[in-house]
């Protein structure tokens, strides 16, 4: 995939760059396409990157309100890589009023790509950066969990300095103050819009109807379920297996009907409601 470098990012130099790396930045700051210059270089210079999509609402690896991490395979430059991959719901395609699971779930998939042989965790975070709206206090509970060993920033001004004053202090952490790429084309709120809808449709496109009995299973927060609804199928240490839209309900027999590419229930532990409702084109 080509993408328009500036000359700035060209000489960072990610040389010895390892464990947790983090790129933050508002809206329309090019933040997806930073990471992604970033992970090819990385991941040229022969190291195992794992890139960790961190917005739900504008994800690039799976479908809106879920985080994924994915590991290159060796020798792997291509993006996305087609190595081993966890996903984690969010629950909905913003993360105010979710940052507790947004964080969680960062947390865990990191880990796991660390587990799975990641010399690199790349995490490209959601472009929630006001302070009014929680957005300092989620960057920093980000930066508490997860350690970067460096942070790489995309400001049109002086929207991040909250965040970059302190973090110019932080001798252990390496910065990289940068401006976003000119060639970023802003979207508007209907674009944004019409992009989830458009992810949905696709991960949905093969999807069948599948009947769960919900007494077999944990269920988070509660049984309550009404049509249209997200609902994440977990396993065992709680990612992702698939999302399923709530199509029926019968409450005398405590089972949902679940429109979901999930095939069989084998290796489903919880079930998981979210706050999304999602009415696809077909409905």
């Amino acid at each position: 995939m080509w993408i328009d470098v500036p000359a700035a990012w060209e000489q960072i130099d990610v040389t010895g760059l390892g464990g947790v790396l983090m790129v933050v930045g508002g809206v329309d700051t090019g933040k997806s396409t930073l990471a992604r210059y970033l992970f090819g270089r990385l991941a040229t210079a022969g190291r195992r990157v794992a890139y960790l999509d961190g917005d739900p609402g504008q994800s690039t690896l799976g479908p809106p309100a879920t985080l994924t991490a994915v590991l290159n395979r060796p020798g792997e430059t291509e993006f996305p890589p087609r190595g081993p991959r966890r996903r984690w719901f969010v629950g909905h395609v913003t993360p105010r009023g979710h940052m507790l699971p947004l964080v969680v779930g960062t947390r865990r998939l990191a880990d796991a790509a660390q587990a799975a042989g990641a010399e690199v965790v790349l995490v490209d975070t959601s472009g929630l950066v006001a302070p009014e709206q929680g957005g300092l206090a989620l960057k920093l509970a980000k930066l508490d969990l997860l350690r970067p060993t460096a942070v790489f920033t995309l400001a049109h001004a002086r929207e991040l300095e909250p965040l970059l004053e302190p973090l110019r202090r932080l001798a252990h952490v390496r910065l990289w103050e940068l401006r976003p790429s000119p060639a970023v084309q802003p979207r508007t709120l209907e674009a944004r819009r019409a992009y989830r809808q458009a992810r949905f449709e696709a991960y949905f496109a093969a999807a069948r109807p599948l009947v769960v009995s919900w007494r077999r299973y944990a269920v988070w927060p509660a049984p309550h379920f009404t049509p249209h609804i997200l609902v994440a199928l977990e396993d065992a240490q709680g990612f992702t297996l698939a999302l399923g839209l709530v199509v029926a309900v019968d409450l005398a027999a405590r089972t949902v009907t679940l429109h979901t590419p999930l095939a069989d229930l084998t290796a489903v532990a919880a079930l998981r409601v979210g706050d999304t409702a999602v009415r696809l084109g077909k409905a």
